[in-house]
């Protein structure tokens, strides 16, 4: 049998679907829980064989990104999403979560009776990817916008720092000119804009990820930077080609 952790945050679809799946005799829901933070103590308690989770949860996180906590600790934890949601949120966190394998991902519409999700399942735990067509497409739309525009990945009082810096101003003077009396707000503000355009990985170099920001906010595009300083920007295509300053591609 197949241990299963079911995460929803609707009492009665989660135990619905508890019954449901048990009652095919090739599940045992080992636990069920509303939240992603709680999915991740589960795991860590009794790791599941896969988890059928819901993308919008109660609690900090949603269902992707506690999927990526959870393989942190469990690389490639075989998982099963679903959503009715349509935000660019949940398609934009997915894109950036890295999952490349042991997945599916489901209109909640389309594939909750226990005869569509046990193929999900199965195949997940097999090593196999499935994406619901519509929800690709919504995918890659999120991508496209966020190509053209990094802005946004970002907050509002985070674009405006970041519009700040492109034009050069220090942390105190944003800090004058938004109003704030601490500039350490600018500093906290500026490692989340970091996070958002993907330099906080690349370089632990404050001054590197400031001018790599300030590029990005003038460009008016995401730019990547490898370990030799080497830059792309995404295709059309969404493959990583070679860019160069003035490369209007």
């Amino acid at each position: 049998m197949l241990k299963l952790l079911i995460v929803e945050d609707n009492s009665r679809l989660r135990s619905a679907l508890k019954s449901g799946l048990a009652a095919t005799g090739i599940v045992q829901v080992n636990a069920t829980c509303p939240s992603g933070e709680e999915a991740l103590e589960a795991c860590l308690e009794v790791p599941p064989d896969a988890i059928l989770m819901d993308v919008q949860l109660s609690g900090v996180m949603n269902g992707i990104q506690a999927a990526v906590a959870i393989r942190r600790e469990f690389p490639r934890m075989p998982v099963v999403f679903y959503s009715i949601q349509d935000d660019d949120r949940y398609f934009r966190d997915f894109r950036q979560s890295g999952i490349l394998s042991h997945y599916a991902y489901v209109r909640k519409s389309n594939y909750l009776l226990p005869g569509m999700i046990l193929p999900l399942i199965k195949d997940a735990v097999k090593g196999r990817s499935f994406i619901d067509p519509e929800i690709e497409a919504r995918v890659q739309e999120v991508r496209r916008k966020d190509e053209q525009d990094p802005f946004a990945l970002l907050e509002p009082n985070e674009q405006m720092v970041a519009r700040l810096l492109a034009q050069g101003l220090t942390n105190e003077q944003i800090a004058s000119r938004l109003g704030f009396r601490d500039k350490r707000t600018i500093s906290r503000t500026n490692g989340q804009v970091y996070v958002a355009w993907g330099l906080a990985q690349s370089t632990t170099d404050e001054k590197v990820a400031r001018t790599r920001a300030v590029i990005i906010a003038q460009t008016g595009r995401l730019i990547d930077w490898d370990e030799d300083g080497n830059s792309r920007v995404m295709d059309e295509n969404g493959n990583w080609i070679e860019w160069m300053v003035g490369d209007e591609r």
